[in-house]
């Protein structure tokens, strides 16, 4: 796949963590390889794969004040198989640093040049907030993860996240893209829920992930055993829902991939024929 994806949202509590790491896990589980950063102050997906946030050598702090190479802060997550560069409280303090510092917003995305290419999938946990961090990471990234739930301020939310990812386009990274929306902590009992649902799909149409992650105790409980879903419970309703979405994005890449190089093959045999006709 060869893709940077940064899972954002400035609304906290929508699930952004919760997606990173059990993505990071799953797409792990089909044999990709797959580093997850965490952009976090908060340090929860850190602990969420079993790493002390508390007692780390290196750090994603270090990582952007240029302190130490990407590679020598990454840890490899036991139970997942898939690799972590750590982030926690520091984080506040490098933003600060940050800026007073030329080419801010580059940091992140400079930093992973050298290793960008030894991984399949990147995935970057977004602080809940539009700040330096999250710039950072969506200048970094070819695309954008947006978990949310399915309520009326979720979408306010939304929009100002689309007017973010336009401007950024429009500036420092034309290639970013949705990667899509994925809709978490759904209940279909809900009729909000399901109303707003319809008007996602309505505006944003198959960029909207057909995989929906429900209220699950499992998912929620793996947190504290540091360790996603699927080694926390691997028949748990929410585990399943992270390993169907894994199963989406690498089929969205594959069929890209077949149009594209259709698209070339069409060129291709259009080029010959204008030869041909030529003679």
């Amino acid at each position: 796949m060869k893709r940077v994806i940064a899972v954002a949202n400035q609304k906290g509590g929508v699930g952004k963590t919760t997606t990173s790491v059990n993505l990071a896990a799953s797409l792990a589980a089909t044999q990709r390889k797959v580093l997850l950063i965490d952009s976090d102050p908060q340090g929860n997906a850190t602990m969420g794969c079993g790493v002390d946030k508390r007692n780390l050598t290196r750090s994603m702090t270090d990582v952007l004040l240029g302190d130490c190479e990407l590679a020598a802060a990454l840890v490899p997550v036991e139970v997942g198989g898939f690799t972590l560069l750590p982030g926690n409280q520091d984080l506040v303090a490098a933003e600060v640093q940050l800026m007073s510092m030329i080419g801010r917003e580059m940091r992140l995305r400079n930093a992973l040049k050298p290793v960008r290419n030894l991984y399949d999938v990147i995935l970057i946990d977004c602080p809940p907030a539009l700040n330096l961090l999250t710039l950072n990471a969506l200048v970094a990234a070819d695309s954008v993860l947006v978990p949310m739930q399915c309520e009326y301020y979720a979408l306010e939310g939304l929009s100002a996240l689309m007017n973010t990812i336009e401007q950024i386009r429009a500036s420092v990274n034309p290639d970013l893209q949705l990667e899509g929306i994925l809709r978490t902590m759904f209940d279909p009992r809900n009729n909000l829920s399901n109303e707003v649902a319809g008007q996602l799909i309505m505006h944003f149409g198959d960029k909207v992930f057909r995989t929906v992650i429900p209220r699950n105790v499992r998912l929620a409980e793996a947190p504290s055993f540091g360790k996603a879903a699927m080694y926390h419970d691997k028949d748990s309703r929410g585990a399943l829902a992270y390993l169907a979405l894994a199963g989406e994005l690498i089929r969205r890449e594959e069929d890209a991939q077949l149009a594209a190089s259709g698209a070339a093959t069409d060129g291709t045999a259009e080029a010959s024929n204008d030869e041909d006709r030529d003679r």
